[in-house]
C-alpha cells in the first residue's frame, strides 16, 4: 500500500495515496466545512463537483486556494485548512450563495436542518454584502415531493442520487450561468416524469429546494371534524427511527410512545401496519407457492422469478423502465393499501361507519406511499383507500406541535384486530425482510413441517444485491435481494436477458429497505445509523411470541369472517392490484 505523509494544521497525517484533503482532515479529526460534497457509506458513490468552494484549504507553495475535496495529497503537502485567507474565502462564498437565496427560513420545513443555515452560523455571517439580481424559478408540487428551486444551491447531490445511486436520471442540471439549476427536462414537474418518488433527492438535499409535500394539517382538520373517524397504521420502520427526532440514539425503539403520542394526538384508534405485512405474506406467499407449483408442473408459460411489490417506488421504477416485465411482479398490494382496503370495508362494517366518514391516516417512512395512496387504482367511487399519508418526520413534527414530551410518554399497545402482528411483519423495515417473513411463511405452507428455526441470516445484510439458496425440504429455492433502484436495475437487466435463476427476488428502492426511506430522520448518508435501525427491527421481531404470519389469530379470524381464503376471489378483489405501462418517450 503506497503511503502519502502530510501536515495539516501543524499535525502530521499519514494516508493512502489517492485520499482527498478532505478525508485526510477529517482522518486526523480536523473539521472541514462542505455543502456539495457528499459520501454515501459503504457505497461508491460520492458527489464532489468541487463548485461551490466552501471546503477550499491553503496549500503551501500554491498560488490558489484549493478546493479539499478535490485535491488529493501530496508527499509533504503542508495545509491550512482555517487560516484567515481560507475563513474570508469561504464568508465571501457563502455570502454570494445566500444573496441569491430566499430569506424564509423561519417557515422554511428544512429551518433548523439545513446544511446553508448550518454553514452560515458557524461562519458568524450576520449581513450580506453583495446584492444583485435573484434566480428565480417555477414551484413544483407532485403528490409527494415539493420543489422550490429558488432555493437551490446547484450543489448536485440530489442528481447524484438520482442518476447515480437510484439510475431513475430525472434530474440533472439545465441552462447555463446564472439562471443554471437542477430539475428534469424542459423543467418539467415531476409527475409528468419518470420518478419514482423514492426521496432519496429530498434526503440528500442540503436546504428547502427538495422537501416532501406536508400533509399533517389535513390530518388535523380530519381529527377535529366530528363527523369522521379517524385511524391511523404505523410502518414498521417508523418505530426504529422517530426516537432521532426527539434527541434519542438512532436504532432505540419507541413503538409504546408512539402510541400513546398518536391517542393524545386525538386518533380514534390506532392500529399497525405489521398486521397488513402479515396479511400480505399470506397473499404473496400463496402467489409464490402457486407460480413454483405450476413451474414444477412444467407450465413454461409461468412468470418467474416473483418479484416483491410492497414498495411503491419500485413499482414506479419498474413501470417506468421495465413495463415490458409488469407481469412478473407480485400482483399483491403493498400493506399500507392492504389496510386500506380492509379498514375501509371489513373494519368500517364493524363499526358501522360508512366508507367516505372514516378516514385512514398512514404513517410511513416513504414520500412514495404518498403517490401510492393517490393512485386511482386504490378508490373506490373516488373515496381513496388510504386518505393521508405522512412520513416519520412528519409524525414528529405533530407531536412536537402538540406540546408532547416524547421521551417522557408511558408505552401503551396497539388497538384490536389491526394491530396485532407477528415479527415476520415486524422485519418488513428493513432490507431482506420481506422475503425472510415469506419464507417463513411458505416453507411451512409448502412442506407441512414446522420450521427448527425462524431467522435465515444468510437473507440479512446491507450490501446492495444479496442472494442466497434455501431448501424447502428437498427443493432448492434461490432467493435474490436487491435494495437501491440502481442495484435493482442489475437483476432486472438479467432477467430480461434471461441470465436469472433466481425463483423470487426481493425488491426496495431505498438504501437499506424502509429504514433508509426518504421520510426517516436525515441520516445524510451515515450508514452506521441504517444498521443500527435495522438491529432494532430484528430485536423487535426477536422479542414476538408469534414470529410467523400464518400463526397471527386476527389474520386466521379476517380470512375466516370475511375474505376466505388466500388468493381467493374476496381476497384478489380487495387485496391484488394490477400494473400499467408508463414509459415515457420523449421526441425532439
Amino acid at each position: 500500500m503506497d503511503i502519502v505523509k502530510l501536515t495539516i494544521d501543524n499535525t502530521p497525517v499519514v494516508v493512502e495515496k489517492g485520499t482527498t484533503v478532505l478525508e485526510a482532515a477529517k482522518s486526523a479529526g480536523v473539521k472541514i466545512p462542505t455543502l456539495c460534497y457528499m459520501k454515501l457509506d459503504d457505497t461508491a458513490f460520492e458527489n464532489k463537483p468541487g463548485g461551490c468552494r466552501v471546503c477550499v484549504v491553503e496549500i503551501e507553495g500554491r498560488r490558489n486556494l484549493a478546493p479539499s475535496c478535490k485535491t488529493e495529497c501530496e508527499e509533504g503537502m503542508v495545509v491550512n485548512t482555517h487560516s484567515v485567507r481560507v475563513v474570508n474565502a469561504r464568508r465571501t462564498v457563502t455570502e454570494l450563495i445566500l444573496s441569491d437565496h430566499p430569506f424564509e427560513c423561519l417557515v422554511c420545513a428544512k429551518s433548523g436542518k439545513c446544511d446553508l443555515q448550518t454553514l452560515a452560523q458557524d461562519l458568524g455571517i450576520r449581513e450580506i454584502h453583495y446584492q444583485g439580481e435573484k434566480s428565480h424559478y417555477k414551484s413544483d408540487h407532485s403528490p409527494a415531493i415539493i420543489r422550490e428551486m429558488d432555493k437551490c444551491i446547484m450543489c448536485r447531490r440530489c442528481e447524484t442520487a438520482c442518476n447515480d445511486v437510484q439510475t431513475v436520471g430525472t434530474l440533472s442540471a439545465i441552462y447555463r450561468g446564472f439562471n443554471s439549476v437542477v430539475a428534469p427536462a424542459f423543467e418539467m414537474d415531476l409527475d409528468h416524469t419518470n420518478c419514482t418518488f423514492c426521496g432519496q433527492c429530498v434526503a440528500v438535499c442540503p436546504t428547502g429546494a427538495l422537501i416532501e409535500r406536508d400533509h399533517t394539517w389535513k390530518v388535523m382538520e380530519a381529527i377535529i371534524d366530528p363527523k369522521k373517524t379517524v385511524i391511523v397504521q404505523t410502518a414498521p420502520a417508523v418505530r426504529a427511527a422517530l426516537g432521532e427526532e426527539f434527541g434519542l440514539e438512532p436504532g432505540t425503539l419507541v413503538t409504546g410512545k408512539m402510541v400513546t403520542a398518536l391517542r393524545k394526538i386525538g386518533f380514534d384508534y390506532v392500529f399497525d401496519t405489521d398486521f397488513a405485512a402479515d396479511l400480505t405474506i399470506m397473499e404473496e406467499g400463496t402467489e409464490l407457492l402457486g407460480r413454483l407449483n405450476r413451474y414444477l408442473a412444467g407450465d413454461k408459460e409461468v412468470k418467474l422469478p416473483i418479484l416483491t411489490s410492497c414498495c411503491p417506488a419500485w413499482v414506479n421504477f419498474f413501470e417506468h423502465h421495465f413495463p415490458e416485465m409488469k407481469e412478473i411482479p407480485s400482483t399483491a398490494k403493498s400493506p399500507q393499501q392492504m389496510f386500506g382496503a380492509i379498514a375501509k370495508t371489513y373494519f368500517a362494517d364493524q363499526l358501522k361507519v360508512k366508507r367516505e366518514d372514516l378516514v385512514v391516516v398512514s404513517v410511513m417512512p416513504c414520500l412514495a406511499k404518498k403517490y401510492e395512496a393517490s393512485r386511482d387504482e386504490f378508490a373506490v367511487n373516488g373515496d381513496p383507500d388510504v386518505n393521508i399519508s405522512i412520513t416519520t418526520r412528519e409524525l414528529a413534527q405533530m407531536i412536537k406541535n402538540a406540546n408532547l414530551n416524547f421521551t417522557q410518554l408511558p408505552d401503551d399497545d396497539f388497538d384490536r384486530p389491526m394491530g396485532e402482528s407477528t415479527g415476520a411483519g415486524v422485519i418488513f423495515g428493513t432490507t431482506g425482510g420481506v422475503i425472510e417473513a415469506a419464507v417463513r411463511t411458505a416453507y411451512e405452507l409448502h412442506t407441512g413441517k414446522e420450521l427448527d428455526r425462524v431467522d435465515f441470516k444468510e437473507l440479512r445484510g446491507m450490501e446492495g444485491i444479496r442472494s442466497a439458496t434455501l431448501d424447502f425440504d428437498g427443493l432448492p429455492i434461490n432467493i435474490g435481494i436487491a435494495h437501491g433502484l440502481g442495484n435493482a436495475r442489475k437483476l432486472l437487466e438479467d432477467i430480461k436477458a434471461g441470465r436469472s435463476e433466481f425463483h423470487a427476488i426481493e425488491i426496495m428502492a431505498c438504501p437499506g429497505g424502509c429504514i433508509g426511506g426518504g421520510g426517516q430522520p436525515y441520516h445524510h448518508g451515515d450508514v452506521t445509523i441504517l444498521k443500527k435501525r435495522q438491529k432494532a427491527i430484528y430485536e423487535e421481531d426477536a422479542g414476538k411470541s408469534i414470529r410467523k404470519s400464518h400463526e397471527n389469530p386476527y389474520i386466521k379470524k379476517l380470512y375466516a369472517e370475511f375474505l376466505g381464503e388466500p388468493c381467493g376471489h374476496k381476497s384478489h378483489e380487495l387485496l391484488h392490484t394490477k400494473y400499467f405501462d408508463k414509459k415515457k418517450k420523449i421526441e425532439i
